[in-house]
């Protein structure tokens, strides 16, 4: 496919890596020369200099030819604009990134009048992923399936845990639990967890269940739920005003905590409940004399990585609460996993995630549509909805079909009921199902055959 991409931010980057990797045709366009040279050899990717919401530089570009046109600059305006521009001048399909809390209740009549394929607010996704992990905090990531009736989470195996020592073959029947471990992450190395498979302290582990089911688990195996009552959050920026509407009728108490007196202002009349404090954000005294210790979680959302990653390591060191980051830049994915951060949210990898899965399902052509893609372990394993169609791999048993190497059937969705799949079960026509896998890329549920 030939896209074009208007925007060389974070996002627009990132979107130029993941879907030149995965064979596209790759235009970037910026009014910044130095960031179009720079992304363009550094990706080997087509660039132009110019403003994205010109026809001239639009056709520059080869809008004419351009299956997607997908912009990502920092105006939301102008993202709005160049898609108009591009719908005028070709057919091809146009994805916008508008970010501003005005114009939320706005998506669908934008969506539908300016025939947008996508509008996509990375930090409403970003506020939605923090919001369920306050719902269940003893996992660090959930990620949602057949729309919302199946969870992906993860979690950290203490060292004295009683899994430590068992084979995953072992868990179903020996905690009665209905669900299916996916993968594991130990030290660098990322495994789809096999019945022989045995845990370890510290192993990193993702498992695919019902909530009901999930909630049971954890119990089982001694993680005590703590439902969130309190939290104090870093940061009163669009996450923060996302996350206060998600979590209004919650119960939970909100804090927000920063030094922009304006930003506080407009969040304080926006969220009357919420309780909102002018002052140093990385003040140490006016976290600990606001309740840092006694809080149940820290939920951390500057602009400023190194800012994050140092409020989040104090509040690690002062309280027992959950630790919630935001990180901008996937640099420190190395070194946040060595410090022990509970959750960290990438708002950017969320944007991406969502683009490349539409990508994947207008080049289908085999039968089966990617619904819902995430990055269970980043560029090692992947977790892939498809909705099947005709399709070789329907009504034979699962324990017959011959699946490449590191492919997990993790669950079907079938008329309403979940079904965590085993030997005899079979996938039929119209099912939705979850693959987890070390392929990655997958476009189509009959490429995880031999």
């Amino acid at each position: 496919m030939k896209i074009i991409i208007v925007g060389c931010g974070k996002v627009g980057e990132t979107l130029a890596a993941e879907l030149g990797e995965e064979g596209n045709d790759i235009t970037v366009v910026d009014l910044s020369q130095e960031k179009v040279k720079t992304i363009s050899e550094k990706l080997d990717v087509m660039g132009v200099v110019g403003n994205g919401a010109t026809n001239t530089t639009l056709r520059e570009a080869g809008i004419e030819e351009a299956d997607l046109l997908i912009a990502v600059t920092e105006s939301d305006e102008l993202n709005l604009l160049c898609c108009t521009i591009a719908k005028k001048s070709a057919k091809c399909r146009v994805i916008a990134r508008v970010r501003n809390p005005e114009y939320r209740s706005e998506a669908d009549y934008l969506k539908n009048e300016l025939e947008l394929a996508m509008v996509i607010n990375p930090e409403y996704a970003a506020a939605e992923e923090i919001s369920r992990v306050l719902r269940f905090p003893v996992a660090t990531n959930i990620d949602t399936f057949a729309k919302g009736k199946v969870e992906l989470l993860k979690f950290k195996l203490s060292e004295e845990n009683l899994l430590v020592g068992m084979p995953v073959k072992d868990v179903v029947a020996k905690l009665h639990c209905n669900i299916l471990v996916c993968t594991v992450e130990r030290d660098e190395d990322a495994y789809i967890a096999n019945g022989n498979f045995v845990f370890e302290g510290g192993d990193v582990i993702s498992i695919i269940a019902s909530r009901k089911n999930a909630a049971d688990f954890f119990k089982k195996i001694g993680y005590k739920q703590h439902s969130v009552k309190n939290i104090i959050v870093i940061g009163a920026g669009n996450i923060t005003e996302y996350l206060c509407e998600l979590l209004r009728d919650s119960g939970i108490s909100v804090k927000i905590i920063d030094s922009d007196y304006e930003k506080c202002v407009a969040i304080s009349s926006l969220h009357r409940n919420a309780i909102v404090i002018n002052g140093d954000r990385t003040d140490r005294e006016l976290l600990v004399e606001e309740g840092i210790e006694n809080t149940d979680a820290f939920v951390i959302l500057s602009e400023n990585d190194e800012e994050n990653i140092l409020l989040s390591l104090f509040a690690k060191a002062s309280s027992k609460g959950k630790v919630i980051t935001k990180i901008n830049r996937s640099e420190y994915d190395d070194i946040i996993k060595h410090l022990g951060i509970d959750t960290s949210v990438y708002p950017k990898n969320i944007t991406s995630d969502m683009i490349v899965r539409y990508v994947r399902a207008m080049k289908n052509t085999l039968g089966s549509n990617v619904e819902t893609m995430y990055s269970v372990i980043k560029d090692k394993v992947e977790a892939s909805e498809f909705i099947v169609g005709e399709s070789a791999i329907t009504s034979t048993p699962l324990s017959k079909l011959k699946l490449k190497k590191d492919v997990l059937i993790a669950a079907i969705l079938r008329g309403g009921e979940v079904i965590l799949p085993r030997g005899q079960d079979t996938i039929e026509t119209g099912d939705a199902v979850i693959i987890v896998s070390k392929i990655l890329g997958l476009h189509d549920i009959s490429e995880v055959i031999v």
